[in-house]
């Protein structure tokens, strides 16, 4: 067996716990130097660890994390950080005229996969302390598309462009107006049309410090198409944008297929990945400690085949349950009709934008789904039901508690996970129905001795989401909480609220780009139309067949379902099934389509 031992330094506190991982390992005792603190950290000897993982146990931290993998695994290590670091084996294989999509979890090393396919980390095929030279990295791939691909990046006869995952970083490396920075860097005389296409020109002659997370988005896509390459990567492409937007950038991207580029992109929004990719890889293991690479696979295979958690050609089971799509919503009211929320009509004026909202209710018990294009006045409209804003008529919304999950989060909190939690669920944090409803499905466990200010993007949204739901409460708002999470941790995160919900009978507005995770929760939509940044118009909530059909009509796209995991697929456009739908006016759920079609 491989043995696999990887540290987290930033959970790891030696001089606070006594040193307990050394102190019981059985290997110490006898004599055996396994685990050993060295430079005021604690280091694992993977060779002379034995695996019995009494040192995971007695870890009060969590720090320590121990992985037997069969040792022909051993052989398809393609990089290493450091001893006691993240793992990963295998790489993709890149193929021109292709869009392979990257599929797997938060710290599954997707990210790490690009930087290694753009050159801004040379593989070390898992030996950190004397790092292979290119000619034996190039000859370790022998056989494959990868040696020619180190090949060229070796002599610098390949040129790759690189879009990063964390887009609101760009503004402190990089100043100016985004007309300015997007001129600059248009080698494919391409910049026109997909700034028109991506709807740029509005934030033309802005400086990139005052641009929102969706519109640095926008250009950091454009400016990577507008590069002369031969490989384009894209990490998570889709993160702040709308849904409209989200398939605008995809569009782009597959647009490179034309001109028999490679393209490689990881995302995490199931719909758009489908739409994008020609394959898909699928990339398990357990997140910070090692990751691994699938075959490459059909794009609704491989799709299938990560949602059911067991790969065939491999063999290998990497998740216990399968997830799985309901064609119609599951919820069952328990409470009936009781009405807890009713509003008139609202208004509210800024300066060069107008939000009308019809006048519409809330029951006990129900979730509704807020849809709609970025600027419309989504955020708005709940910071209104949250007492945070003030409609024109400077109107109350009745004595009711709201729990509110901002869309951009904070870290702004001095203390630890665990602190911050205790303050907000009070007593009840110590009960085992909050452990078993609350920690457990957002794995929040893990992360309780971290300092808040010290957390990732999806871990942050992750106890942001669970600060929301451990408050009493009479309505719950929550602005985008699928942003920064991987695809489990959407629908954990879906079927968490959806269980407090009923439980509690407390009611939910939940806005939300990604189709497939609306899907999930709502029980009804309201559907915001209008002209983004101008005007805003909120319809009464409407069933979910009847809210899908309106917003995607105005998109102009159609979903189907798949044949076996019932999952939402976006149709391609102009395609038979896309043209059907359009015209007999189901845009989302097939059933009704198909009863209409007979």
């Amino acid at each position: 067996m491989t043995r696999i031992a990887v540290m987290n330094y930033d959970k790891c506190k030696p001089k606070k716990c006594n040193q307990l991982c050394i102190k019981y390992c059985p290997m110490v005792r006898s004599r055996v130097e396994a685990i050993r603190f060295e430079q005021n950290k604690i280091v694992i000897s993977e060779k002379l660890c034995s695996g019995c993982g009494i040192c995971v146990k007695k870890c009060p931290f969590t720090a320590i994390s121990i992985v037997n993998l069969p040792d022909e695994l051993e052989k398809d290590c393609s990089h290493r950080f450091s001893e006691n670091s993240f793992k990963l084996f295998r790489l993709p294989t890149p193929s021109p005229g292709t869009v392979l999509g990257l599929l797997g979890q938060n710290g599954i090393g997707k990210s790490t996969t690009l930087k290694v396919l753009s050159g801004e980390i040379k593989p070390n095929l898992g030996n950190f302390q004397k790092p292979p030279e290119w000619v034996e990295i190039i000859q370790y791939y022998r056989g494959s598309s990868l040696q020619e691909y180190f090949q060229k990046m070796s002599e610098s006869k390949i040129k790759i462009s690189h879009k990063p995952q964390y887009v609101d970083k760009i503004p402190k490396a990089i100043a100016g107006k985004v007309k300015d920075l997007l001129e600059k860097i248009d080698q494919r005389k391409v910049l026109n049309k997909i700034s028109e296409d991506l709807e740029l020109k509005k934030i033309w002659d802005r400086d990139l410090t005052v641009l929102s997370g969706g519109e640095l988005q926008r250009v950091a896509v454009t400016a990577a198409l507008c590069k002369e390459a031969d490989v384009y990567l894209f990490d998570e492409p889709s993160s702040y944008l709308d849904v409209k937007q989200r398939l605008h950038v995809a569009k782009a991207i597959r647009g490179l297929k034309e001109q028999q580029k490679t393209v490689i992109v990881a995302e995490h929004d199931l719909a758009i990945i489908d739409y994008l990719s020609d394959q898909i890889c699928i990339f398990y293991g357990e997140p910070g400690v090692y990751g691994v690479v699938s075959h490459v696979h059909g794009v609704r295979a491989g799709i299938n085949i990560y949602l059911q958690g067991y790969i065939p050609d491999e063999n290998i089971m990497f998740r216990r349950e399968s997830i799985i799509f309901h064609e119609k919503p599951p919820a069952v009211n328990a409470f009936g009709s009781e009405i807890l929320l009713k509003w008139e009509k609202i208004e509210k004026t800024f300066s060069g934008f107008k939000l009308t909202a019809e006048p519409g209710e809330i029951r006990r018990g129900e979730i509704i789904g807020v849809l709609g294009p970025n600027g419309i006045g989504k955020t708005t409209f709940v910071k209104i039901l949250a007492g945070l804003e003030e409609a024109d008529d400077k109107r109350k919304f009745g004595e009711l508690t709201v729990s509110y999950k901002p869309q951009y989060i904070a870290a702004d909190y001095p203390g630890t996970v665990q602190e911050l939690l205790m303050n907000v669920a009070k007593e009840n944090f110590t009960s085992s129905y909050y452990k078993t409803e609350i920690l457990q499905p957002l794995k929040i466990e893990p992360l309780l001795d971290r300092y808040v200010m010290e957390l990732s993007g999806g871990e942050l949204q992750k106890v942001a989401i669970a600060t929301s739901l451990s408050r009493k409460a009479d309505l719950l708002l929550l602005d985008e909480p699928s942003a920064y999470l991987d695809v489990e941790e959407r629908l954990n995160m879906a079927k968490t609220v959806r269980r407090i919900v009923e439980a509690h009978g407390t009611p939910a507005f939940v806005v939300e780009h990604d189709v497939v995770t609306q899907d999930f929760l709502a029980d009804r939509l309201l559907v915001f139309s209008g002209e983004p940044g101008v005007v805003g118009n909120a319809k009464p909530p409407t069933t979910l067949r009847k809210g899908m059909n309106s917003f995607l009509k105005e998109m102009n796209v159609t979903f189907r379902r798949d044949s076996l995991t019932r999952r939402p697929r976006v149709n391609k456009e102009g395609s038979r099934l896309d043209l059907m739908q359009k015209e007999i006016g189901e845009y989302y759920y097939t059933r009704v389509m198909r009863q209409k079609s007979k």
